[in-house]
């Protein structure tokens, strides 16, 4: 195992015992619904969002305890956006993680109140946090704007919008990659700063935005190249639901070389800080080789 890989389990661990700790408090009736809420939390995954708001706070001197409930609010937004994205009435998925996809095992209508209920979780346990002080305040609502209507959300409906278009332009593949995958990055990225008055900000709000778009592309890469054993959800989708991506834009080749392009960019962002960076910089190169 390499540094990164040790680095990288060290702040995962950490996270994991927080969700642990969350998912074992749940005791929702009915049952199911218990069962459905626990379930796509406990499939695993890369954790990179709260990986990545770990080592960033490591970098402001940002103690963790001031961040591990931003970092299991953003893990249930995303996790719930996930919930709802596998859905027919959206992307269609039946596998997540390798796994069967909430809806498969609950059920289309256990999936949406699973979702429901994580997002509405998250915003409650910001809200806990903002009894803490004003810039508690601050990053809890900078978290809400990135998933909102402005946001997360907003990705998500252009992409919707979009499919099958003829044509596809790079003002609203941007608009798709900034809102519905790099904004959720981006707290991650941000809420550290927010907690420590304001360190970096825009440096790190630029560099979540440029991984975010980084990790998007990496993943219309892997719709392509990628196998469903590494991937964990079904490969080709894209194409056949005419979605836009990097891959329609750019070609392959091409989009393999804009990827390389926002890893410079991210790298060039992390020339800008002081204090140990190298976690950050393999992160971003984790990111554009990662296969899964």
């Amino acid at each position: 195992m390499t540094d990164f890989d040790e680095r990288y389990e060290d702040y995962k661990r950490k996270f994991e015992i927080v969700l642990e700790r969350f998912c074992n408090g749940l005791k929702c009736e009915p049952g199911k619904f218990n069962d459905s809420l626990k379930y796509s939390l406990q499939l695993g995954g890369k954790r990179i969002r709260p990986v990545l708001m770990l080592a960033v706070g490591e970098l402001l001197n940002v103690p963790n305890e001031k961040l591990l409930n931003f970092a299991l609010a953003l893990e249930l937004i995303h996790t719930y956006s996930l919930i709802h994205d596998d859905l027919p009435e959206m992307d269609n998925d039946d596998y997540r993680r390798g796994k069967l996809s909430n809806h498969k095992v609950f059920g289309a209508s256990y999936a949406v109140l699973a979702g429901d209920g994580l997002l509405n979780t998250a915003y409650s346990v910001l809200f806990g946090e903002c009894f803490k002080g004003n810039e508690y305040v601050s990053a809890a609502k900078y978290i809400c704007d990135c998933a909102g209507i402005n946001g997360m959300i907003a990705g998500q409906a252009a992409d919707l919008l979009h499919e099958n278009d003829k044509n596809v332009e790079e003002d609203t593949l941007n608009f798709i990659y900034e809102n519905k995958t790099a904004k959720l990055l981006m707290a991650a990225t941000v809420v550290p700063s927010i907690l420590c008055g304001g360190k970096y900000y825009s440096e790190l709000n630029t560099f979540g935005h440029e991984l975010g778009c980084l990790f998007q592309l990496t993943d219309d890469i892997l719709d392509v190249e990628g196998s469903f054993e590494s991937v964990g959800k079904s490969i080709g989708k894209d194409k056949t639901e005419g979605k836009y991506t990097g891959v329609r834009l750019y070609g392959l080749d091409g989009s393999k070389l804009k990827a390389d392009l926002l890893t410079d960019r991210c790298e060039g962002l992390l020339e800008r800080f002081e204090g140990d960076v190298l976690f950050l910089r393999q992160l971003v190169n984790f990111v554009r080789q990662r296969i899964k």
